[in-house]
C-alpha cells in the first residue's frame, strides 16, 4: 500500500512540474534596450511596414514577436486581442513580428484566430532561431527561454527618440507571456485611463513548452 501511495505521489508532482514548467509568464519590466527602428513586409499584404511611421500618431504601441506554432503564443494571442479590441480607441495599438515559420503558416495562424492588428514578419524559417534582432534583444534583456516566443516591448510614444535608427534606448518588455491582470493595468495607466478591475483571459497553468513539433517517419505500426 505504501508503494502504491509512493509512485502515486510521485507522479503527481511529476504532472504538476510538467504543467508549470510550460508557464513561462513575466513581469513587464523596463530594461536597457537600443531598439531599432524596422521596415518589415506585411503578412497579409506583402507590403512595408515601417514601426515609427506606425507609431506616429499613437499613444502605445505594443509590438509582440511570436512563431505560429508556438502554444505560449496561442495562450497569450487572445488576451492580446482583446487588448487591441478595448484600447484602440484611446491611442493603443499591437503590431506582431512572425518568426521562425513559412509566412503562409503566419497567415494561417491570423486567419484561425481572426488577429485583427497588423502583423509582419522578420524571418520565415527556424534555422534562423539565433540570427535575427528578436534573438539579440530577448537575450539582452535576461530572456532565457529556448524560442522566445511570445516576447514583448511596449514603446511609450511620446519618449521614443524623434529621428535616427534608434527608437529608444529603454523600455518596458516582457520576456514571457505576459501576467494578463498586471499587462492591463500597466496598459491603462500608460494611456492615462483609471484603474478598474482587469480582464483576465485564457487559463493558467495549461501552457506547453513552446518547441516546434517535430516531424514522424512513417512505418509498420504495431497492432
Amino acid at each position: 500500500m505504501k508503494l502504491i501511495l509512493a509512485i502515486t505521489f510521485i507522479f503527481s508532482s511529476f504532472i504538476f512540474a510538467t504543467a508549470q514548467g510550460g508557464n513561462e509568464q513575466s513581469p513587464t519590466v523596463e530594461k536597457g534596450i537600443a531598439y531599432k527602428d524596422w521596415t518589415y513586409k506585411n503578412v497579409r499584404t506583402a507590403e512595408d511596414v515601417n514601426l515609427r511611421k506606425f507609431t506616429s500618431d499613437k499613444k502605445l504601441v505594443m509590438v509582440v514577436y511570436f512563431a505560429p506554432w508556438c502554444p505560449n503564443w496561442k495562450h497569450d494571442l487572445p488576451f492580446v486581442q482583446a487588448m487591441y479590441d478595448k484600447y484602440k480607441t484611446n491611442g493603443f495599438d499591437v503590431i506582431a513580428v512572425g518568426e521562425y515559420d513559412p509566412v503562409d503558416s503566419m497567415k494561417t495562424n491570423i486567419n484561425q484566430y481572426k488577429l485583427a492588428f497588423p502583423v509582419v514578419w522578420e524571418s520565415n524559417a527556424r534555422t534562423a532561431k539565433q540570427t535575427t534582432p528578436h534573438y539579440e534583444y530577448r537575450k539582452g534583456t535576461g530572456d532565457t527561454r529556448n524560442w522566445g516566443s511570445p516576447w514583448y516591448i511596449f514603446l511609450d510614444v511620446a519618449t521614443l527618440e524623434p529621428a535616427g535608427q534608434i527608437l529608444t534606448k529603454k523600455a518596458p518588455v516582457a520576456n514571457g507571456e505576459l501576467i494578463q491582470v498586471d499587462a492591463e493595468r500597466f496598459i491603462r495607466e500608460k494611456l492615462g485611463l483609471k484603474p478598474e478591475t482587469a480582464t483576465a483571459l485564457g487559463k493558467a497553468g495549461e501552457i506547453e513548452v513552446c518547441e516546434p513539433k517535430k516531424k514522424t517517419t512513417t512505418g509498420l505500426v504495431k497492432p
